[in-house]
C-alpha cells in the first residue's frame, strides 16, 4: 500500500490519530476503522433526519474507502488480489453516493459488513506482516524512519 496516500487521505478526513509514525500494515487497519466509524455516524444521523451532517459522514468514509484504501494499493504487486480489492472499493463508494442520495440505511449496514470482514482478515494477517524494525522505527514507502 502506498502509505504516503494513505497518511495524507487519514488527514484529510480529520480523524484523531497519529498516523505518521505507523507501519503500512497498521495504517490499513486504522483506514477500515476510520471508515466504519464514519459509516455508523452516518446510519445514527441518517436516522435522525440529519440531512448535513449524514452527508458529511458518508463524504469521509467515502474519503477514507478511495483516498486511503483504493489508491494505496499496489496493483503491480498485489496482483490479482490487489484488482480485487480495487474493483471491491471502488463498488463500496459508489454504494455510499447511492446511500446518501437515497437514505438507505440498509446500504450502510451492507458497506459496514464488507468492511468488517476485510478488517477481520487484515487483522488476521497481522503477525505474518509485523515489522521487524527496532523499537522507534518504522518502515514507510520501504525507508526506515527513526
Amino acid at each position: 500500500m502506498n502509505a504516503m496516500s494513505a497518511i495524507a487521505a487519514y488527514k484529510d478526513v480529520s480523524l484523531d490519530i497519529d498516523v505518521v509514525d505507523a507501519d503500512p500494515h497498521k495504517l490499513a487497519a486504522m483506514l477500515y476503522d476510520g471508515a466504519l466509524v464514519a459509516i455508523r455516524q452516518a446510519k445514527n444521523e441518517m436516522q435522525q433526519g440529519n440531512t448535513e451532517a449524514k452527508g458529511r459522514a458518508i463524504s469521509k468514509a467515502i474519503a477514507i474507502i478511495g483516498d486511503g484504501l483504493q489508491k494505496g494499493l499496489d496493483i503491480k504487486a498485489g496482483g490479482e488480489i490487489a484488482q480485487n480489492l480495487f474493483a471491491l472499493y471502488s463498488y463500496m463508494v459508489k454504494r455510499l453516493v447511492t446511500a446518501n442520495a437515497t437514505n438507505n440505511a440498509a446500504i450502510l449496514d451492507e458497506i459496514t459488513r464488507l468492511l468488517s470482514e476485510l478488517q477481520e482478515a487484515w487483522n488476521a494477517i497481522r503477525p505474518q506482516v509485523a515489522p521487524t524494525a527496532p523499537a522507534g522505527e518504522r518502515r514507510l514507502s520501504g525507508q526506515v524512519r527513526a
